[in-house]
């Protein structure tokens, strides 16, 4: 059976989407929780095991608006993550999602996009 975790966002939390069928995941709105590493623990041991398995595309889209420090360190830790395993072969997407005049999390994503090696990585700015 498929992994599939869906969890509404908060004042301090964001949207979360995981659909393994779909071998897809979605990030959207804000994220400054003080004990974030609770929120995405299921999604990155989830993520550990999935990019074990075989698939042909996996899709991440990141449209979360504004996050802390905490937060920067897990989504970084999931990028190279997903890098190291697009470096091995895996076809993986990240959409960086985010307004035009959001400058802070264009330049996040800019800064995230010269770490990655491997996989595809879009800047993708409405």
């Amino acid at each position: 059976m498929a992994f599939h975790l869906e969890k509404e966002k908060t004042t301090s939390t964001p949207y979360i989407l995981v659909d393994e069928e779909k071998n897809y995941m979605k990030f959207e709105g804000r994220c400054f929780r003080e004990n974030i590493g609770e929120v995405f623990k299921e999604v990155d041991q989830w993520l550990d095991t999935y990019l074990n398995t075989e698939f042909d595309l996996f899709t991440f889209d990141n449209e979360i608006s504004y996050f802390n420090s905490s937060t920067t360190k897990i989504i970084y830790n999931m990028l190279m993550k997903l890098d190291k395993y697009a470096g091995d072969g895996k076809n993986i997407v990240v959409n960086w999602i985010t307004a035009e005049d959001n400058e802070v999390m264009i330049e996040c994503g800019e800064d995230f996009m010269e770490e990655i090696e491997n996989l595809k990585f879009n800047l993708v700015i409405n």
